[in-house]
């Protein structure tokens, strides 16, 4: 009988290592060491958005769009950000990149407030080629990375990897959404 779930644990153990490779997950360290941000376009987000103080614990699904792209539990101090984009996408972000992303408009009602974008992040368009540089599987057009949370988060051709400018981490910005909320700076 042990031999026998000994076996089984070997094979139930090979075979999600088999999908977790064949999901092609990538890590933060992995990102910045395979996309090269210095040399890329510099962009600004300038809609503002909504937002309001996180419950602890609280769990935020983020969908944009083309659907589900990750999810994250908050923590003490943590903000919910809401976009102004058609999908009405939301994520949390804790205080610290909040207060040095966003300031103060206006207040929106008894439970959001407006707040204005003034940070920038560096952005890389998700294409064949990106897909060969991070060992992406010929033919997918999808993979996940896992974002500073330590959860995956859906990235598609044609979306962006981001980073803001100190290179500290990289994360996924749809693509309808991306054109929605930033422009180039020039």
């Amino acid at each position: 009988m042990k031999k026998i779930f000994a076996v089984l644990f070997l094979i139930v153990s090979v075979c999600i290592f088999s999908n977790l490779k064949e999901e092609n997950v990538i890590s933060q360290k992995e990102l910045l060491q395979k996309l090269d941000f210095s040399k890329v376009q510099i962009y600004e987000k300038y809609k503002e958005v909504y937002a309001r103080k996180a419950v602890e614990g609280e769990k935020i699904k983020t969908y944009t769009k083309d659907g589900f792209e990750t999810e994250n539990t908050a923590k003490k101090g943590d903000y919910i950000v809401k976009n102004n984009t058609e999908a009405k996408e939301m994520y949390i972000i804790s205080e610290e990149k909040f207060n040095s992303r966003y300031e103060f408009k206006a207040v929106a009602d008894s439970e959001w407030k407006i707040y204005k974008p003034i940070g920038k992040i560096k952005g890389i368009k998700v294409n064949v080629k990106i897909l060969k540089q991070l060992g992406i599987k010929k033919g997918k057009k999808e993979f996940y990375i896992i974002a500073n949370w330590g959860e995956k988060m859906t990235v598609k051709i044609n979306d962006y990897l981001v980073s803001p400018l100190d290179n500290t981490e990289v994360y996924r910005i749809a693509e309808k959404e991306f054109f929605e909320t930033y422009r180039e700076i020039k």
